[in-house]
């Protein structure tokens, strides 16, 4: 078993990550083809259940490609089902605290690093007879720091054993340090968010960990790499079906007058 992402941090380069919203093998491996690092099942807001995710894993497999998933919580048999499924990194949302964060690496290792169930099924078949010895040094454990709560409790989650990296989910953090004092989304340029998202960076580098920002579009992604990101995602699929289609409705449109 080899994990993409470990191979590119190795060679000192920046993960370009997706998410993958829409239930659907075949639109997952039109994204596999398009130059991604690694491509994401969104089992927390997207549209695929767990049966679901393990066809968009198939659909990855043979290209370069890291299969992870975002599970909807942070529930150990979630987790077991992603990894079992043959996801290797899982990003969990609303780590709050340094027990949280234990509970998830928790299940996603098994004893005596955790307390994962052994049954990998699929990811046997996806990822070699050795998996069971591998996946304790393969498997990469992202928890999201989006809250208030989490951003106090910062150096400690960063300190849990096991964990890979913190991943930064920055509409939510928006939310949760200001309000509605600014607008929903990605990309953030406020000074106190762009401070807020460099202490993350510099915890989880401090911490010994990789650090991973959720970006809207490239040129943010380009900056956020610059800063020393070991991660970035750039959107997703239903985003860029989109903005896809609607820059072609216009261009009809315009076209026409």
């Amino acid at each position: 078993m080899t994990n993409p992402l470990r191979r590119i941090w190795a060679k000192g380069g920046c993960v370009l990550n997706s998410f993958l919203s829409l239930p659907s093998g075949f639109s997952a491996e039109i994204m596999a083809g398009l130059g991604f690092d690694a491509l994401t099942v969104d089992l927390q807001h997207g549209l695929a259940d767990a049966n679901g995710a393990i066809a968009m894993f198939q659909a990855v497999q043979g290209r370069p490609v890291a299969p992870m998933a975002r599970v909807p919580a942070n529930d150990a048999a979630a987790i077991g089902r992603v990894l079992d499924g043959g996801a290797v990194g899982v990003i969990c949302p609303l780590v709050n605290t340094a027990p949280e964060a234990a509970r998830f690496v928790a299940a996603c290792r098994y004893p005596p690093q955790g307390g994962r169930s052994y049954g990998p099924a699929r990811a046997v078949l996806a990822h070699g007879a050795d998996y069971a010895t591998a996946a304790a040094e393969e498997i990469v454990t992202f928890a999201m720091i989006e809250t208030a709560e989490a951003m106090q409790n910062l150096d400690a989650i960063a300190a849990t054993p096991g964990l890979d990296a913190l991943y930064i989910g920055p509409a939510d953090l928006t939310l949760g340090l200001t309000g509605r004092r600014h607008r929903i989304g990605f990309d953030r340029e406020e000074p106190e968010m762009v401070q807020a998202i460099l202490r993350i960076r510099d915890a989880a580098h401090a911490a010994g960990l990789r650090v991973a920002l959720h970006c809207g579009g490239p040129d943010y992604a380009r900056r956020a790499r610059d800063w020393g990101f070991d991660m970035v995602t750039l959107s997703g699929d239903s985003r860029f079906l989109a903005e896809a289609a609607r820059a072609s409705v216009a261009r009809f449109r315009d076209g026409g007058q």
